[in-house]
């Protein structure tokens, strides 16, 4: 499948700020089963854009407005290429005693750790006892369970927590959205020792008359892990649908949770009241793949103002 994916950030501003600074994760990871084909970003008023490379090897984009303004406009358009690839198989999958050979050095160290949106709590506990979450089967087996457990356990309710929101408050209502479900997915899983990472991206939603509704809402990015099952590799679960990930999840970026990835954050200069609105859409393209296979970034670049300092922090974020 080839998709076409536009991305459109609005920060607003009242009264107008001084500077805003903004770094965005927005381009589609070129990897495995998915290629960024092309790839631009626009920003008003005019920036002058940097980018560079995360420890994770995201492709990060930073760009700095000077001068009085009361809204920033940020907008991403790519065309991807995602691969179908076979639903994993517990005949082709390792057991514990491979997956603790493969984990035994320190390569995967960070995704097995606790992480800022994604550590144990009394409630957790709970949670994983009631979905047996221990050593058993095999880790594919394990993984396909608690991706069902936590699809079956929780309500989908848009809205209901934010993107700073601790598990804590989607585990006490039963209820959240897909940050949400992949935190306690991770925070599950990396005790038993199955390095796990956390995947923002996007999904495409089906027509009704091509099979089952997912939960999660059109026009907003997504969320889901991958877990690494020995003799596989890095698979993907995404308990917000039940869904092993296939050709409908695309990329953006990997880290060890939320904290790493968020498609937008920034700093503001000033004494202001902001609101976010954030509109995405992911279609099918008939557009070729272009030859050769290597992504076209366009970046819309022009002239940025003079730095200036003593910025008010703020984290703008969306991930529902």
């Amino acid at each position: 499948m080839i998709y076409s994916i536009r991305h459109t950030t609005t920060f607003r501003y009242e009264p107008a700020v001084r500077e805003s600074v903004m770094e965005v994760r927005l381009q589609p990871r070129s990897e495995s089963n998915q290629r960024c084909l092309t790839f631009s970003l626009d920003v008003n008023p005019p920036a002058n854009i940097t980018q560079y490379s995360d420890f994770a090897g995201n492709t990060v984009h930073h760009f700095d407005i000077a001068g009085s303004h009361k809204e920033v406009k940020v907008t991403a358009q790519s065309t991807v290429q995602v691969q179908a690839v076979p639903a994993p198989r517990s005949s082709e999958a390792g057991d514990w005693a491979d997956l603790d050979a493969l984990t035994s050095g320190d390569d995967y160290w960070e995704m097995m750790l606790p992480s800022q949106f994604a550590h144990s709590t009394e409630t957790l506990q709970q949670l994983a006892k009631e979905l047996k979450c221990e050593r058993r089967g095999g880790p594919l087996e394990l993984l396909t369970a608690l991706n069902e457990g936590i699809y079956r356990s929780f309500n989908y309710v848009p809205n209901s927590t934010k993107v700073d929101s601790p598990i804590e408050d989607a585990l006490q209502t039963r209820q959240g959205v897909c940050q949400d479900f992949a935190h306690i997915m991770i925070a599950l899983v990396r005790p038993l020792r199955i390095p796990c990472r956390y995947v923002s991206g996007y999904l495409f939603h089906r027509a009704a008359e091509d099979g089952p509704q997912d939960r999660s809402l059109e026009g907003a990015s997504h969320a889901w892990v991958e877990a690494l099952v020995p003799r596989l590799g890095w698979i993907a679960f995404d308990p917000t649908n039940n869904l092993i990930g296939g050709d409908r999840h695309i990329r953006v970026a990997i880290g060890r949770d939320y904290a790493d990835v968020p498609p937008t954050r920034g700093v503001y200069k000033g004494e202001a009241h902001s609101e976010l609105s954030v509109a995405v859409t992911v279609s099918p393209s008939d557009a070729p793949p272009p030859e050769p296979p290597a992504p076209s970034i366009v970046i819309q670049s022009r002239p940025v103002f003079a730095r200036v300092s003593s910025r008010t922090e703020q984290e703008q974020q969306q991930q529902q």
